[in-house]
Formats: C-alpha cells, sequence, structure tokens
C-alpha cells in the first residue's frame, strides 16, 4: 500500500512540473499570433497557444489541461494590456475547449475519440465564447480598456453588418473562435502521437 501511495505522489508530482513546463509553451506560442483581419478585429488574434494544454488534457486528463490553460494566462497577465480581461476571456474559453475535448477522448481513448472529442470541443469553446462575451466580456472590456462604440466600430470596419454587440457576437466572434479552435485542434492532431509517449513515462 505505501509503495503505491509513494508511486501515486510521484506521478501527480510530475504531471505538476509538466503541467507547469506545457503552461510555459504555451504562453510562449501567445507570442507567434496572427489577425484575422478579414473577419476580427486586431485584438483578436490566431495563435496555437491551446494546444499544448490539449495535448496534456489528452495524455494527463482534463483538469491538468485546464491547469496549463491557468499557467498561460497568469503568465500573460504580466505582459497585459487588457487588464487581465483579456486572459479571463481566453481561460474561459480556451478551458471549454481542452475540457470538453479530453473527457471525451478520455472515455474514446482512439484516433476517432480525439477527433470527435475536438469536435466537440471548438462547438463548446464557440458557443462559450459567444455568450461569456456578449454577457461579460465585451461589456466589462470596453468599461476599463477599450469603449464599447469603438469595439463596434472597428467590427463595422471589417463588416459593415456589424452594427452592435449582436452582430459582432454572430458575424465576428463566433467565426473566428470556430477557426481558431479547427486550428488547433488541427495541430494536435498532427503532434499528439509524437509528444504523448513523453508524459506518459
Amino acid at each position: 500500500m505505501k509503495t503505491k501511495d509513494i508511486t501515486g505522489t510521484n506521478q501527480n508530482t510530475r504531471n505538476l512540473i509538466r503541467t507547469a513546463l506545457l503552461g510555459a509553451i504555451a504562453f510562449m506560442l501567445m507570442f507567434i499570433d496572427m489577425p484575422l483581419s478579414f473577419i476580427a478585429p486586431s485584438f483578436m488574434k490566431l495563435d496555437l497557444s491551446d494546444v499544448p494544454a490539449l495535448i496534456g488534457g489528452f495524455a494527463m486528463g482534463p483538469v491538468y489541461g485546464a491547469g496549463i490553460q491557468l499557467v498561460k494566462n497568469l503568465l500573460n497577465v504580466t505582459k497585459t494590456s487588457t487588464m487581465g480581461v483579456g486572459e479571463l476571456s481566453n481561460f474561459i474559453v480556451g478551458s471549454t475547449f481542452v475540457i470538453t475535448a479530453s473527457i471525451i477522448y478520455k472515455r474514446r481513448h482512439n484516433l476517432k475519440g480525439a477527433m470527435i472529442g475536438l469536435f466537440f470541443g471548438v462547438l463548446a469553446m464557440s458557443t462559450l465564447a459567444c455568450l461569456s462575451n456578449y454577457f461579460v466580456i465585451f461589456p466589462l472590456y470596453g468599461k476599463i480598456a477599450i469603449p464599447m462604440e469603438t469595439i463596434i466600430n472597428m467590427g463595422r470596419a471589417i463588416n459593415p453588418q456589424i452594427d452592435g454587440l449582436k452582430a459582432m457576437i454572430l458575424f465576428s466572434v463566433l467565426p473566428f473562435n470556430l477557426i481558431k479552435g479547427s486550428v488547433n485542434a488541427i495541430a494536435t492532431l498532427l503532434l499528439y502521437k509524437k509528444i504523448s509517449p513523453i508524459l506518459k513515462n
């Protein structure tokens, strides 16, 4: 019994270290980004920082995947220009993506399960991004960073159909998250099998 307890403790310690390392890698990936200027304002950028969290979630479980998202965003707060609002949004949306995908993959531990998990993860993150941005993130961001009217005008400059927050969510936030989630999902599928043995040893 004592041996099992020690083994379990060592495994938890290794997973915590891996969570911290993957969180740091995810943070660095946030610096490699690109705007989707055909669909979203400049403050919404595509990056691959969800990939380490997805890989960690698949290999170690959804709690660790969410932990990687937490580490990434806590590190990013040190250089934030959004007073932490952007990091809050990133954590909410990213954790939803990782937890959804990881839970499904844990139940169907094969390629098909990974693909199904990532598909529903993209849908879940995109749905929650719309709700959280409409009710919490954009209103909060409008109060402490950029006025809401300016945010809407930035969207209208890209798409004349954006005449208010609802239209901003529909024509900008939703497609942006669908694209970002899909790109991160594809990258995860390509990399997971190559990296997962390192995380499971």
